[in-house]
């Protein structure tokens, strides 16, 4: 019979057994480095486990093992892909030389052997090489300046890269001393084993370089699995537990609400109260940099970087444990108060974050203790939440009423107790910003051409609370949304639809917590509806396929509220492009990686300097598309857009900013409909 493919397990290594001794160390100090990090874990309050695991597992393919968002950047990205598969099925070879050499299971032969334990492996370790090498030339030659340059950084992977290449050396050291039959499965360790070979190294040599360099190998790697834990390695493996863990909840509906009623302490003073899961996410950050590329607070050198804050908790989390003094402060104290204020709440960093941190929960949980505890806000927006307590609304100084934008167009407001299926709620920015109330004049009117029998609240709306909660006044917010459920449930209101995504965010996604369950629309998802029910007339003009349209370009600022919080990324680009017929152009940012206005978060009441506004940066990146036209669907973003394009000076002279509810009216030629003073009387009446 031929013989079966094998090989002879710790050839050539005498004294092997005392790799267990080694073995042993290692066991006890990693888990003693996971113990410490444990009951750092515990410091926080239990986190709130949803079992679907089916979803949980899902996930767990797409993100852990495909690492869908991480090859979102294709270097990177593979470069993350190559060292992690690569370690993976090489310590899956490891443990397939335990099954054989301790348990004595007789696994290592035939077409197994020669397939996995040569093959694959050779070729899993040469992938990993390749990653490790991507790794240091991203960091030290092509320098990514979201990447950290630390040399302690360099040593571990460069490190890595030592034992991958002494194991590929010791491959081909013992097919070339032992004239191994099988070596040509294992092509790595053949090619080294051939230059052994040529360059006439001695049978005796071979065996004495293999012996001292197998005991260098595996304590070189025995040290480096014993620091996982206690270095940023350690993300190695709870990366993958994030993923798992991750809530299940999407990010629109992540911030808990507070039990006033046993609640100690009003948001995170210390680190005791932040949630399990939000102390674990400090652990997990791999220092990568990518939250960070695009936050607007870091692009325009305000005192943020959604990065730091992870990592200065983390040091401030690690420096408590390690002392036994007063727990720091952590709002206001690890993290200073003008960080927490100076963030928009875009969500870009968590929605790049390719281990699932969560950054804007715990920012805001850190503002609810400086605003409610201690009253600790930038004046401008304490003046913003003082108008919602006192008028309802956040604008100081407004001429306007909340029914005057309509008062000419023949609609009116709902009576006491007066019952509609359908409500528009406006919003205050809709209705007291001088820019934005065009859109609500624009969007009634579309709706009333349209056939749709809808109601106004006028005078009775107030805020939808949105502004309190993100800067911190939880109970303001509170306040609010159980005020507007009873008022939704006292006007049997089963609909509504807005033209603000920050409202419409908060009503659809927020007031259920506090039993206000609605069928909420956006007014570019209403209005696509409508188109397609073919309740709004074509636009008149020639297609754009026929190359004889006119029409002039528009690129559309993704709002950050209704793209990345809810998902709504088509439909406006539908109206735009199919019903409009417009000729699209997408800035460099878009979708998923649009930069944000600069508004949210409370910041449109925020004092900004003129030198480093989020508003200019966001409109020359769209004015970047030759468009004429910037397209976008908040009343937020349309004044700042506004603004920030007068900001460019001469650049923005001929560019226009209009939500697609105005573009609209004017390509269906409606301008008189909803120009001042327009008396018709007919339609939808509330």
């Amino acid at each position: 019979m031929p013989p079966v493919p094998t090989r002879q397990i710790y050839w050539n290594i005498a004294g092997h057994d005392y790799m267990y001794l080694f073995l042993l160390v290692l066991a006890a100090v990693f888990l003693y480095g996971v113990w410490r990090h444990y009951r750092t874990w515990q410091r926080g309050r239990p986190s709130p486990w949803e079992h679907r695991y089916r979803e949980r597992w899902r996930r767990f393919a797409e993100q852990a093992v495909v690492q869908l968002r991480l090859v979102s950047q294709l270097v990177p990205g593979i470069m993350h892909l190559f060292i992690s598969w690569g370690m993976v099925v090489l310590f899956l070879g490891t443990v397939v030389v335990a099954i054989q050499a301790d348990l004595h299971i007789p696994i290592m032969r035939g077409w197994f052997y020669l397939y996995f334990q040569s093959l694959a492996l050779d070729a899993f370790g040469l992938v990993a090489v390749a990653g490790t090498v991507i790794a240091l030339w991203l960091r030290y030659v092509r320098r990514l300046e979201r990447l950290r340059k630390g040399l302690f950084d360099g040593v571990l992977t460069g490190l890595l890269l030592v034992i991958l290449l002494t194991g590929f050396v010791l491959e081909g050291l013992r097919i070339a001393a032992t004239a191994d039959p099988w070596g040509l499965w294992s092509p790595v360790g053949y090619a080294l084993a051939r230059l052994f070979l040529a360059a006439g190294t001695s049978v005796t040599v071979m065996r004495h370089v293999h012996a001292t360099l197998w005991w260098t190998h595996m304590i070189l790697a025995f040290v480096w699995l014993g620091y996982i834990p206690f270095s940023k390695l350690f993300h190695l493996l709870l990366a993958p537990a994030n993923v798992f863990a991750q809530p299940l909840t999407p990010p629109a509906q992540a911030l808990p609400a507070i039990d006033f009623e046993t609640a100690t302490t009003l948001g995170a003073a210390h680190f005791e109260d932040f949630r399990r899961k939000d102390i674990f996410d400090l652990d997990v950050c791999t220092e990568c940099g990518r939250c960070e590329e695009w936050c607007p607070a870091w692009v325009t050198e305000k005192p943020l970087s959604p990065r730091a804050v992870i990592l200065d908790l983390r040091e401030g989390l690690h420096s408590m444990a390690r002392s036994e003094g007063e727990p720091p402060l952590v709002a206001g104290g690890v993290i200073r108060a003008d960080t927490l204020w100076a963030c928009t709440t875009c969500g870009y960093c968590q929605e790049h974050c390719p281990v699932f941190i969560e950054h804007v929960p715990k920012i805001i949980d850190m503002r609810r203790y400086l605003a409610m505890e201690e009253a600790r806000l930038p004046d401008a927006m304490e003046a913003a939440l003082r108008g919602i307590e006192d008028r309802g609304h956040p604008w100081r100084g407004s001429r306007f009423s909340r029914e005057d934008w309509f008062r000419d167009l023949g609609f009116s407001a709902l009576r006491p107790g007066e019952k509609t299926d359908v409500l528009y709620w406006v919003g205050c920015t809709a209705a007291l910003e001088e820019r934005s109330r065009k859109v609500a004049r624009a969007f009634a009117v579309l709706m009333r051409e349209a056939g749709v029998r809808f109601g106004l609240l006028g005078d009775q709306e107030q805020c939808s609370g949105d502004p309190a909660r993100r800067m911190g006044n939880e109970y303001l917010f509170q306040t609010l949304a159980q005020a507007n459920i009873q008022s939704f449930q006292e006007h049997g209101v089963k609909t509504i639809v807005t033209t603000c995504p920050h409202c419409y965010n908060t009503i659809k996604n927020e007031y259920p917590q506090f039993g206000g369950v609605y069928q909420v629309y956006h007014h570019t998802e209403f209005l696509a509806k409508l188109v397609e029910e073919g309740r709004l007339p074509a636009v008149a003009g020639n297609d754009l396929n026929s190359g004889e349209n006119n029409a002039p370009a528009v690129t559309y600022h993704d709002p950050c509220y209704l793209g990345r919080y809810n998902g709504h990324y088509d439909e406006p680009r539908s109206l735009l492009t199919d019903y409009l017929r417009l000729d699209l152009s997408e800035p460099e940012l878009s979708r998923r990686d649009s930069f944000c206005c600069g508004a949210g978060g409370g910041r449109a009441w925020a004092e900004e300097d003129p030198a480093h506004r989020v508003s200019i940066v966001r409109s020359r990146q769209l004015m970047a598309t030759g468009a004429t036209t910037i397209a976008t669907a908040c009343p937020f973003c349309l004044p700042m857009l506004t603004d920030g394009v007068r900001g460019t000076g001469q650049e923005g002279e001929h560019v226009r900013v209009m939500d697609i509810a105005e573009i609209m009216i004017e390509r269906l030629g409606w301008q008189d409909k909803v120009a001042p003073q327009n008396t018709i009387t007919g339609g939808t009446e509330g």
